[in-house]
């Protein structure tokens, strides 16, 4: 008989570490029906990839353009709201470049950075190389985990303590890249601090970044190179056209790191404490939030709106979660552990963590 379990049972906070596991055992029946369904599906596919990514960033730096020299408040604002909209969308390209097989799409990671990357200073290696100890099946959830943090779990002036934490990511990273990795050059120590707690797009106050090895240590001396060049272009700017260019530049960008951000709030249930979880914990623990509404696909875009499925499948490109989406859908059923990860909407699971942090420890633990 097939494994279901009924979805309006699935708990809004697990009690304690040992109670989600025991409750969400591996459904092995799920893991199996998301390998054997989805098998014509792991094929990146550049003629959607490219034009998504250059559209995205032609018109997100077309819009920020229009947002300095236009004059009309209104529209200012119209135009610095696109370009924040669909640079986040072109910036979420590095999730996928952290996931697609080294050999295909030839070129993309070099362009993307040429593009996006550098330009808004983020370049790749803060997310390659981090992002995978995320997927690790022991280490999600765990201290050792660089994207996870028990927000469900802590305080509640925590939460827009996080997501208002994130307007400062843009003149962070100007300060990096303009200061502290020039310093660092001279200052060993001061690079070792930026290599280990500035170099990640983590949450994790506890992640220290290792040192990168290979492929990666090669990619971080020339992107390194690129955004420290960049930056002291920026702020060469200043000098030929003032300051309120740049200072509008890293207000729209601003707004696309509280956007992100809010995306990371939803992006999961935060309901571990520290302990390793199984795969089907991992999922439930996990955020999908599938059609027929569409605005997830501008707050969740490039498959992030799969998030769930996508750590159930982690190397299947953005372009297909939407078709794997309707076969388990269709395959597994109402019923199913597969519906313990769907949720309506961003202000759903915003209430639903906001609630979460207002249970007392020892409530939580009856």
């Amino acid at each position: 008989m097939e494994k279901t379990i009924d979805p309006t049972h699935v708990p809004a906070v697990a009690t304690t570490v040992s109670g989600w596991h025991a409750q969400f055992p591996d459904d092995k029946d799920m893991l199996r029906a998301a390998r054997d369904l989805t098998k014509d599906l792991d094929e990146a596919r550049a003629g959607i990839y490219w034009p998504d990514m250059l559209a995205s960033a032609s018109v997100g730096y077309g819009a920020i353009a229009g947002a300095i020299l236009v004059e009309p408040m209104a529209l200012k604002v119209a135009l610095g709201f696109i370009a924040s909209l669909t640079l986040y969308r072109a910036l979420m390209f590095i999730h996928e470049l952290t996931h697609i097989h080294k050999n295909a799409l030839p070129g993309f990671r070099a362009a993307w950075n040429l593009v996006v990357g550098i330009p808004l200073l983020t370049p790749s290696f803060m997310y390659e190389g981090v992002h995978t100890l995320h997927h690790k099946r022991t280490q999600y959830g765990t201290i050792e985990d660089p994207e996870y943090l028990p927000l469900a779990l802590m305080k509640p002036w925590s939460l827009p303590a996080f997501v208002l934490i994130a307007i400062l990511a843009p003149p962070a990273l100007m300060i990096r890249s303009a200061l502290l990795i020039p310093l660092g050059i001279v200052v060993p120590p001061v690079r070792k601090f930026v290599w280990e707690r500035a170099s990640s797009l983590s949450i994790n106050p506890d992640f220290r970044r290792k040192p990168p090895t290979g492929v990666l240590q090669r990619r971080v001396f020339w992107q390194e190179l690129g955004v420290f060049v960049w930056s002291w272009l920026l702020i060469g700017s200043i000098f030929a056209w003032g300051w309120v260019p740049l200072l509008t530049a890293l207000a729209i960008l601003s707004v696309t790191a509280l956007l992100n951000q809010l995306r990371t709030l939803v992006a999961h249930l935060w309901e571990n404490e520290g302990e390793a979880m199984t795969v089907t914990a991992q999922f439930l623990d996990s955020v999908n939030v599938p059609p027929p509404g569409f605005v997830a696909e501008i707050w969740a875009p490039v498959g992030l709106r799969y998030h769930a499925l996508h750590h159930l499948m982690p190397s299947m490109p953005y372009h297909s979660l939407p078709e794997a989406h309707r076969r388990l859908n269709a395959k597994l059923g109402a019923a199913s552990t597969y519906q313990g990860a769907n949720h309506p909407g961003m202000w759903t699971l915003v209430a639903r963590i906001a609630r979460s942090t207002m249970i007392s420890r020892p409530q939580r633990k009856r």
